[in-house]
């Protein structure tokens, strides 16, 4: 099993028995669908997010605006986006929350994955999905009762192109009997992270993923799905969350529930964050986009109070 112990992204963002904490773009609080994500703003963010200590920047996937879902998620093209992020960054790690694989071929993916891995100087953190959106499998004529298996498939054939020199593949999608994917990763690999269940067993995921990315839930009902998850994986994987919040200008304000997460001051956001601690959360990445204040008052607040106590790991 491949640790990535010096795998700059995965290092900086996972350890054992503590918790970092990360952000998800866009970096910007807004209503309806659309963010603004002007691009000179969000790099501004990100760089003072990795300048105060974020372990992390995420950014989501979402292939097609389906206006019935609601939020179209984020403007621009995962790989293009982070490529930008890791032209205006230096150390902090560049994650996916998630990669569709039921919709884009796997040697797609692992050739973009390892080309962006390589030029962010190994910091990218591959989070995968099934997908969510009705509308887009039958766009893409994939069938939506296939995505699981699509899925497992995409996984198999990443870590084997990654790994090897001119594999020999036979899947669904995939019937390669000449040819190589350039360039290889530094460690031969990339880590990456289940999203949900997407269709699997809890067993097959912590045999397959190098860590697990889940929704927001109460402390305790995480804590028993931790549990689990270390005990299907026989050891330590990485367990993340997303968690929107809403922070406000009252430090002492009590928590009251959001989309997603809540509004509390940031007192009660640190006794949180140490109880998800506790329960085995080793990453939480905050979602902005309900917040009432401007998103850099909120980055910077987090910097000042919050991230002291959850600092970014060094390598």
């Amino acid at each position: 099993m491949n640790d990535f112990q010096s795998h700059q992204g995965f290092a900086r963002t996972f350890k054992e028995n503590k918790l970092t904490l990360g952000l998800t773009f866009p970096l910007e609080s807004y209503t309806g669908s659309f963010p603004t994500m002007d691009l000179d703003e969000q790099m501004i963010l990100a760089k003072k997010a990795e300048g105060l200590g974020f372990a992390s920047l995420f950014v989501r996937d979402s292939p097609l605006y389906d206006s019935d879902f609601g939020d179209v998620g984020a403007l621009y093209d995962p790989w293009v986006f982070l490529s930008y992020v890791a032209a205006h960054t230096d150390r902090i790690a560049l994650g996916t929350s998630s990669i569709v694989t039921t919709l884009r071929h796997p040697l797609h993916v692992a050739k973009s994955a390892a080309s962006l891995d390589k030029i962010s100087n190994q910091r990218l953190l591959l989070g995968v999905a099934t997908g969510d959106r009705p509308i887009e499998f039958p766009v893409f004529k994939v069938d939506v009762n296939e995505k699981e298996a699509l899925f497992r498939e995409s996984i198999v054939v990443m870590k084997k192109v990654w790994k090897e020199a001119f594999p020999q593949i036979q899947t669904e999608r995939v019937d390669m009997l000449q040819g190589d994917i350039v360039p290889k990763p530094i460690l031969s690999a990339i880590p990456i992270l289940g999203t949900g269940y997407s269709g699997q067993t809890i067993e097959w995921l912590a045999e397959h993923t190098d860590g697990w990315l889940f929704y927001s839930q109460g402390v305790n009902e995480q804590r028993e799905l931790v549990k689990k998850w270390r005990q299907a994986a026989g050891g330590f994987k990485p367990f993340a969350q997303a968690l929107a919040i809403d922070l406000s200008e009252n430090p002492n304000e009590a928590p009251k529930p959001i989309k997603g997460g809540f509004r509390s001051g940031y007192r009660f956001l640190i006794d949180y964050l140490h109880a998800y601690e506790d329960a085995g959360v080793n990453h939480v990445m905050f979602g902005l986009k309900n917040g009432t204040r401007p998103a850099a008052e909120v980055i910077q607040e987090l910097g000042e109070y919050v991230l002291p106590h959850f600092t970014a790991n060094k390598l």
